[in-house]
């Protein structure tokens, strides 16, 4: 019996003091005292890995994750990229997020009027066009199915302008079904803006690769850029203008048939979803 009380509390005082197991224990127990070796206790850590200082990396590159974190996905692109198409000329760059995504920052620009055939009606007006595009953006190329299908979707942020001058139909600027002489006119001219400062935009195509780091793609879609903006002018704003309509002749100013063809420019709304209609090559590093 005496040999289980000891036991009992042996086993108690040495769970406690486990830590701290460095000196012997006594135990009194009465008038008999038993001294107990305590056996040095170990605690198992799982060990972590260490950390290997990248000295290419720099600072940053390590502070961000090492040599394959963000930082280096910025500094090296997986490819860039010459397009031409309905945004104008230009290029992009591309970082691989994984084997079907890619990330997309970009710019198109210049003088694409004639790839819109150069003019346009509205209604009763041919307007001749010139055009000054720019149009950064940041998109993503998705690869859904693993192959050279593409589909893409993004923003643009569009700062495009136009340039218009109106053509007259034989001796009259036909407007809203009423004629306005043309030589009292004078010439109507104005600029054009679409409104939306971010467009929205989506695209399907192909991306096949020639070889290892070439390849080509194409892409079709549109990007919703708004309604417009117009301004137009007469260079004769306030000479005396003759409108004729169905029942009869009017005399007005040339301030009024420019606001006139300012209206109809809005109603217009010409481009308002811009095709997007573009090719171009790749390379990837």
């Amino acid at each position: 019996m005496k040999l289980i009380k000891l036991t009992a509390i042996s086993a108690a005082v040495l769970a406690s003091s486990a830590a701290l197991a460095a000196e012997p224990v006594i135990v009194v127990d009465g008038n008999e005292a038993v001294v107990y070796e305590a056996e040095p206790v170990a605690v198992a850590y799982q060990a972590q890995p260490g950390y290997a200082y990248d000295a290419d990396a720099g600072v940053v590159g390590n502070t961000l994750g090492g040599t394959k974190g963000f930082f280096k996905q910025v500094v090296n692109p997986a490819s860039v990229s010459a397009e031409v198409g309905t945004l104008g000329y230009g290029a992009n760059i591309g970082w691989s997020l994984n084997e079907k995504t890619e990330l997309q920052a970009g710019w198109a620009g210049g003088d694409v009027a004639d790839l819109f055939g150069g003019d346009f009606d509205a209604k009763g007006i041919n307007y001749d066009v010139d055009s000054d595009f720019s149009n950064p953006y940041l998109g993503v190329q998705l690869r859904p199915t693993g192959n050279w299908f593409t589909m893409g979707a993004g923003i643009i942020v569009p700062d495009n302008d136009f340039d218009v001058r109106a053509n007259a139909k034989g001796p009259n600027f036909r407007i809203n079904n009423v004629d306005y002489n043309a030589a009292e006119t004078g010439t109507l001219e104005g600029t054009m803006e679409h409104r939306n400062k971010l467009a929205p935009y989506a695209t399907i195509g192909f991306r096949p690769n020639i070889t290892n780091n070439f390849g080509l793609f194409g892409e079709i879609g549109a990007a919703y850029m708004g309604q417009t903006d117009a301004t137009v002018t007469s260079s004769n704003a306030n000479g005396n203008v003759t409108a004729t309509t169905v029942n009869g002749t009017t005399t007005v100013k040339g301030s009024d048939v420019a606001k006139a063809a300012e209206k109809e420019l809005e109603d217009k709304d010409w481009l308002e979803w811009m095709p997007i209609v573009k090719v171009g090559a790749t390379y990837r590093f």
